[in-house]
Order: C-alpha cells, then structure tokens, then sequence
C-alpha cells in the first residue's frame, strides 16, 4: 500500500541569536589557526540584549583580539544600528578564557603530531580529542545529495540574506527562520505542502504604516524574490496547494539579541540533516578540527556521500564512534535502508578500505588545519550558517565525490568475489 506523509525542516538566517554565537566562535577559531594551524580551540559564546560573553578553553601561540573579532562578525551580519538593542559597536564583549585541559590534551597530542604527510603509524598515535558517536547521511533527493526539506530551508535562508544585503529588499532585518513541509510518497518528495517565513523587518516600509499592509507587501515581496528562486533547479515545485506562511505572528520587528539570547552549538540539527538523518548530538562550530564531533562529522558525511554518488544507493548513512585518546573509531556502521546497490556489508568494507577515519587522517585528508590559512583567514566561519554540509556555494573537502567512480568499481570486484 503507497504510503504518503509529510516531513519538515528549518533554517536559520545568520542574524538568528544562535547563529550569531555560531559565526563569532568560528570566526574565532579561524583566526587562531590561520596564525597557528595547531591552536586547540573550543570557543563557546553566549549573547543577549547588549551583550556577548566569550567563553571556552583555547591553547595557541596567536595573538588575537577577541573583542574585535566579535564586533567585526556581528558587524557583517548586520547588527550596525544600536536603535534595534543590539549593535557591533555598542554591545559590550567580555571574554572569559582556559587553556584546554592537559586530561584531554594528553590523550590527542603525540610528539610528531605538527607535521603534515604523517606515516601509516604516526597517524595511528594520535587520538580522538573525545569519545562519541557521529552520523553522516547522503540521498539522491536533491542535486547536492541532501534531504530535499533542508536543502530547500537551506536555500530560502540563504537568499532572504542575499535580498537583504544587496539592497534589493532593504527593509528586511538580519534575523529569521525558514521551514519547509515536504510531502512525501513511497519514500520520495512529490509536493511542497507548506513554506514558512518568519523574517525581522522595520517597523513601516515606505509608505505602509499599516501592519496589514505591511505584511501583504512582504509576502509578495518574498515569494517573488525569495522563494520562486530557491527551486530552480529542483523539479519538485510549489503549487497552487502549497501553503506559504509569513510572519504568523502578525509582526516581526524586535529581533537577534534584543528578541532572545543566542548560544554556540544549540542548532545542531540545523547545521546537519535537518531531522531527516540521526544525529551524534555534537555541535560543530568553536571547535578546532582535533574535535571529532567536527571532523568525523565531516569524514562521515564525505563516505555516505561518495556511496550515494556511485549509484551504490539512495540513501546511505554512516555512524562513526570514537574513544578519547585511540585513532582508530571503536565502531563504524552504515545503513541504506533498503535502497542500496550492494549489501550493506560491502559497503562497510569499502569504507574500511577507502576511507580515513582516524582523527589525525581525517585532518590530514581534508587539510583542516591549514584551510583557514589557505582560503585568507576565513573558512569554518562561512559553514557556520546555513548548514556545513551539502553547500554547493563554498568549495568544501568534504562535499568532494572524487571517490564515486573507485567505490563503483570496487564494489563490482567485491560482489563478483562474493557470488
């Protein structure tokens, strides 16, 4: 019997209160390790009306100004008028700092640990900066191999920021939130059943004073500019049955800070899947790449991708575990849900066999250290909103399919191996 259900997602815009959090611990880290590729990094920040608190454990030879580096992110989003509640230059920033834990750092830092093209056995002395589980997931269901609800939350998100910065829609605020409902039957996205926008905004715009009026203009407004361009390239469309909400509360002018706190690491299933895959239940931004509820959440994803590229399945998902201080994950799992190619313990061995997933390897493959370096003193900071994963507007190692081809091949050898 066909089975026919909705599923739904949400994005954040980069002025949300959390993602704010998000982008200053980023931004952070990027600066340390653009000075000090092996700066250990686990910046948290916490925000509210007129203030951010910089808090966490760092170890690195950098010399930075953290106060500045507040102000300049939130500055970019842009928080620039101090009549909102919140300004980059007139919030106060405190900053209360550690130095990493010698428990943990014993337990990650070997002697040769500061070098690149470490050896087979180097790499295997170097272990996880802690234990913990992380997922990684792929499905053909969008040309980025993401989930369709979160690719499309993703994509609203990131052009109501766009409409807003060029100008195009000034009136718009930096903060707000995207959701979307996607009907699904047997498994695949057939219709969009609902999009929601909640989106800050001044309080008249021109000549409208009215709220009613006000509101009818910013929903015309957004589904012209905003929404219409964000299904380009999806064939699944809205329809004349979709419902499009915005701003149901009625207004939405008190926004960021001033409307409610923020805090680093509190959008983990918006960075990710957006529900549709499991989750590790480690955040992502503030943490240098020696963290593996980062850099395995990356590896993880980079597998189950490559899989889903070489036609080995629709969807794949991958479950990586680790033990603080030991190289090699304690377990590695993965799961196609009945779409897959091959048998699913196939594809555990081409896993074993292709893939690095060893913390130290992991850094290495994917250069983590050095990015932010590399790429002009900013990397993490940019995945930091709008999701670290399936972006197609950043080039991220992680997102690479250059595996596709060598796990279709050896995918053959092993199934003719095994008949």
């Amino acid at each position: 019997m066909s089975r026919r259900y909705l599923f739904t997602s949400e994005s954040v815009t980069e002025g949300h209160p959390d993602k704010i959090c998000d982008q200053i611990s980023d931004a952070i880290l990027d600066t340390l390790l653009a000075q000090d590729p092996y700066s250990r990094v686990a910046a948290e920040v916490v925000t509210n009306t007129g203030l951010v608190l910089i808090t966490g454990e760092i170890t690195s030879k950098a010399q930075v100004n953290y106060v500045n580096i507040a102000r300049q992110k939130i500055a970019e989003i842009g928080y620039t008028n101090a009549d909102n509640g919140f300004s980059a230059n007139s919030c106060s920033v405190l900053v209360a700092l550690d130095e990493q834990s010698p428990d943990i750092a014993q337990g990650v830092t070997a002697a040769q640990e500061q070098r690149q093209d470490l050896s087979d056995d180097e790499l295997d002395q170097i272990g996880a900066g802690d234990q913990g589980l992380m997922f990684g997931f792929a499905c053909d269901e969008t040309p980025e191999l993401m989930p369709m609800p979160i690719s499309l939350a993703h994509r609203i998100s990131r052009r109501l920021a766009a409409v807003r910065q060029s100008g195009e829609l000034s009136y718009l605020g930096p903060d707000g939130k995207t959701q979307v409902s996607v009907t699904y039957e047997d498994g695949r996205p057939v219709g969009i059943d609902t999009i929601l926008i909640s989106t800050q905004h001044t309080e008249t715009i021109g000549d409208l004073t009215e709220n009613s009026q006000i509101q009818a203009k910013i929903k015309a407004d957004l589904w012209e500019k905003v929404v219409q361009p964000a299904f380009a390239d999806i064939e699944v469309k809205p329809d004349d049955k979709t419902r499009f909400l915005v701003n149901p509360t009625g207004k939405f002018v008190i926004g960021g800070p001033q409307g409610d706190s923020g805090l680093t690491g509190r959008k983990i299933i918006v960075d990710t899947y957006g529900g549709y895959s499991r989750h590790g239940g480690g955040a992502f931004s503030g943490k240098d790449p020696t963290k593996v509820d980062r850099s395995a959440a990356y590896a993880s994803r980079y597998a189950a991708k490559n899989i889903v590229a070489a036609g080995l399945a629709q969807k794949c998902e991958v479950q990586l575990s680790y033990a603080i201080g030991v190289a090699h994950p304690v377990s590695i799992f993965v799961e196609t849900f009945g779409t897959g190619k091959v048998s699913d313990d196939i594809l555990l061995k081409l896993l074993q066999e292709h893939f690095e997933f060893r913390p130290a390897g992991i850094i290495q493959t994917f250069d983590l250290r050095h990015l932010p370096a590399q790429r002009g003193g900013r990397f993490y900071q940019n995945v930091a909103a709008y999701g670290h994963l399936g972006r197609t507007d950043l080039d991220l190692p992680w997102e690479q399919t250059d595996k596709a081809e060598l796990l279709k091949e050896a995918a053959a050898k092993l199934s003719g191996a095994m008949a």
